[in-house]
C-alpha cells in the first residue's frame, strides 16, 4: 500500500463538496439515556459532551423555526422485530419496550409537533417513513447528530445521501465508544458521502 497519509491518498479522488440546499432540518439520532448512564451496557464516555452540543443545536433550531427530528430505538420483548441486528448486538436489549434506557435525556425531550422516528435498525431511513416525510416537508438538507458515529449516525448519513438528501454530519454533536472508530468514520463520511462540519458551522446553517 502507498506510504502516503490517508489525506494524501484520498485527495485526488475524494475531493467533491456539498453545500446546504433550500431547506434544512436537524436530525438527532438515538441520543437517549442508554449511552449516557454509567452502568448501561451502551455507556460511552464521550456521550455527555455530544449531548451538550445537541442541546445547543436544538435550542438554536427551535429559535430559528428549523424542523427538529428525533430518533429512538424500541423492540418488542425478546427482539422479535430486531432480526439479525438484535442477535448480533446483545446490548440492544437495552431498548426492549418499556426500558428506561430508551428515554430521551434532559434537554432533549421532543416538543409537541416535533417528529419522533422509532426504528429497529441502524439507519433512521430503514423501515421508516422518514424519507417520505422529509420530502413532504420540503426538506433537502439534514444536519445529522447522535450516537454512535460508526453505527447509526454513519448508516443514517449514507442513507440520507442515497435518498437524495444533503447530509451534514455535526462532528461535535456525535459520539462513539472510542476515538479511533469515531475519527475513522467521520473521515470516510467526509470523503465519500457527506460534509462533516463543526458545531459552529452548523449554527451558521441554522441561522
Amino acid at each position: 500500500m502507498s506510504g502516503n497519509s490517508a489525506q494524501d491518498n484520498y485527495a485526488d479522488v475524494c475531493n467533491g463538496s456539498l453545500v446546504p440546499g433550500r431547506k434544512s432540518a436537524l436530525l438527532i439520532v438515538d441520543v437517549v439515556v442508554a449511552y449516557l448512564e454509567t452502568g448501561s451496557p451502551l455507556f460511552m464516555e464521550s456521550a455527555e459532551a455530544a449531548r451538550q452540543s445537541n442541546v445547543r443545536l436544538v435550542q438554536a433550531a427551535r429559535k430559528a423555526g428549523m424542523p427538529v427530528i428525533f430518533t429512538n430505538v424500541e423492540f418488542q420483548a425478546g427482539g422479535v422485530d430486531g432480526g439479525v441486528f438484535y442477535r448480533k448486538l446483545p446490548a440492544l436489549k437495552s431498548f426492549d419496550a418499556g426500558s428506561p434506557l430508551g428515554a430521551f435525556p434532559d434537554g432533549l425531550t421532543p416538543q409537541a409537533g416535533e417528529l419522533v422516528v422509532t426504528k429497529q435498525y441502524a439507519s433512521a431511513f430503514f423501515g421508516t417513513s422518514l424519507a417520505a416525510t422529509l420530502t413532504a416537508m420540503g426538506v433537502d438538507t439534514l444536519l445529522i447528530t447522535g450516537y454512535s458515529t460508526s453505527g447509526c449516525v454513519r448508516a443514517t448519513g449514507v442513507d440520507a445521501m442515497q435518498h437524495g438528501f444533503i447530509p451534514l454530519i455535526v462532528r461535535d454533536a456525535c459520539a462513539d465508544r472510542h476515538e479511533g472508530p469515531h475519527e475513522a468514520n467521520l473521515f470516510d463520511l467526509q470523503a465519500k458521502y457527506a460534509e462533516v462540519i463543526s458545531e459552529d458551522e452548523a449554527l451558521k446553517v441554522i441561522g
